[in-house]
């Protein structure tokens, strides 16, 4: 008898567990198939991301790639990462490449006030590349730079500008989040998409080295630091094969000291139309436009969208802070759009990342950190050329010097923002130049005496 009522609990002991095994498996399935029709009807949700920061090294980078393409489905983001072939950079030098799988749409919008600092994503610290560059044949180029931690962390194909046959609803999900201007983090994709869409694809590299030269393409970087006040570098800077300027680019009246050429402007929105207000007094009367010049945009917020669309289409500004304004008359008719770059949120992002990455981006205000226009404009250059030299930037002894060059009777003390590391940027300069990276203008050091050796 007992063993009858045994064997009975055993039985109903399996059935139990039959069924339990067949609620779960039916669980599971429900789940799946939640997930796969989410993905069907092409809706995500950021929320699944890591927001760890991306460990260095070959390992973790294909650990990183297996979490992108498993959460793919939701996030909208590409499933396809490319390797390049540069051995000395082989952890982050991925190449996210956009896929047209079906109809998508724009991933719920992400607010800067959900994040008290920067966010850190699995896909931190990845990004667009061009194509492989046709090997330079200068000798001098930075490429060549045998520098094992600078070769590390430079891509030189990094993807640099943004135009509308690099852009599309996968691009906008991923750059979505991260916060401006190294994404779209907080914006409207009907605000913003419209006018990438109207960006029209470089015909040609920004430089190229000049007839009848060397072969390579050398270059000057020229800020506006009180450094320059009576350098009387005029002249080596105009020596340069192209010379980069941003900002207020005061030139007439201190040419002996900055040269008067400029044949690349970078700026903002903001940059272009508050210089000749605020510096009127200087004799600043509107941005650089000689002939042929050409203008590199920083992208920083939706007002430079909105400046854009008005640039473009020859209109004036339709919304927002430069509303009504005639944004083609601050480039005093040298606008050319095959003579405007728009730089790419991945090219930003990858400068602060790799470059100037500050401790205040863990602080309350980290939304508004970034690098300067200047620390922009030094590295387009030294992705676009061969050699670079950097005239104004912030020196160890920047106390000496007045905040702008063209304050020349006036002594003021250089002035700190919140939104940019000035100390963290003068350290990578003083660096960049000890390595041979690039060349940075400093004020002559007084030689030190030496004693005369003693007699025989």
């Amino acid at each position: 008898m007992g063993n009858v009522f045994s064997e009975k609990q055993n039985h109903f002991r399996m059935q139990k567990t039959a069924f339990f095994s067949l609620v779960v498996v039916m669980a599971v399935s429900f789940f799946l198939f939640i997930l796969s029709w989410e993905n069907y009807k092409g809706e995500s949700n950021w929320k699944v991301f890591s927001r760890k920061v991306l460990p260095r090294g070959e390992d973790t980078l294909i650990h990183a790639v297996q979490r992108i393409r498993k959460l793919s489905l939701l996030s909208g983001l590409p499933t396809k990462i490319e390797r390049k072939t540069n051995k000395s950079n082989i952890y982050s030098l991925g190449n996210v490449k956009t896929q047209s799988r079906g109809p998508e749409n724009p991933v719920p919008i992400m607010n800067l006030s959900s994040f008290k600092k920067l966010p850190q994503w699995s896909f931190e610290d990845i990004y667009n590349l061009d194509a492989p560059l046709t090997p330079t044949t200068c000798p001098q180029s930075l490429r060549n730079s045998k520098d094992e931690d600078f070769q590390k962390v430079f891509l030189p194909n990094i993807c640099m500008f943004l135009h509308k046959d690099n852009f599309n609803i996968r691009e906008w999900n991923r750059l979505s989040h991260f916060n401006n201007p190294f994404g779209f983090m907080g914006f409207k994709y009907n605000d913003v998409m419209p006018v990438v869409k109207l960006i029209p694809k470089p015909k040609e590299p920004l430089l190229l080295p000049k007839p009848g030269g060397d072969g390579c393409v050398h270059c000057a970087v020229v800020g506006t630091g009180g450094i320059l006040n009576g350098s009387k570098m005029g002249a080596e800077i105009d020596a340069h094969d192209y010379v980069f300027r941003m900002n207020a680019a005061v030139v007439d009246g201190y040419e002996e000291d900055v040269g008067n050429r400029t044949s690349v402007y970078v700026h903002t929105a903001h940059s272009i139309t508050a210089s000749p207000i605020f510096y009127r007094k200087f004799g600043y009367k509107a941005a650089p436009h000689d002939e042929g010049i050409k203008y590199v945009l920083i992208p920083e917020g939706l007002r430079d969208f909105q400046w854009l669309n008005a640039v473009i289409k020859g209109e004036r500004v339709a919304e927002g802070e430069y509303r009504n304004r005639n944004a083609r008359t601050y480039y005093s008719g040298q606008y050319n759009e095959t003579r405007f770059y728009v730089l790419h949120q991945d090219f930003l992002r990858y400068v602060r990342n790799r470059f100037l990455k500050s401790g205040n981006l863990n602080r309350g205000y980290w939304a508004i950190v970034r690098p300067t226009n200047g620390a922009f404009a030094i590295f387009t250059a030294l992705h676009v050329c061969d050699t670079v030299s950097a005239y104004g930037f912030m020196t160890d002894d920047y106390s000496k010097y007045s905040n702008y060059y063209f304050q020349k009777y006036l002594k003021t003390n250089v002035v700190f923002y919140a939104n940019h590391d000035y100390i963290m940027e003068k350290n990578l300069w003083k660096s960049f130049h000890e390595r041979k990276i690039m060349k940075l203008f400093q004020k002559a050091k007084p030689q030190e005496k030496t004693e005369k050796p003693p007699p025989p």
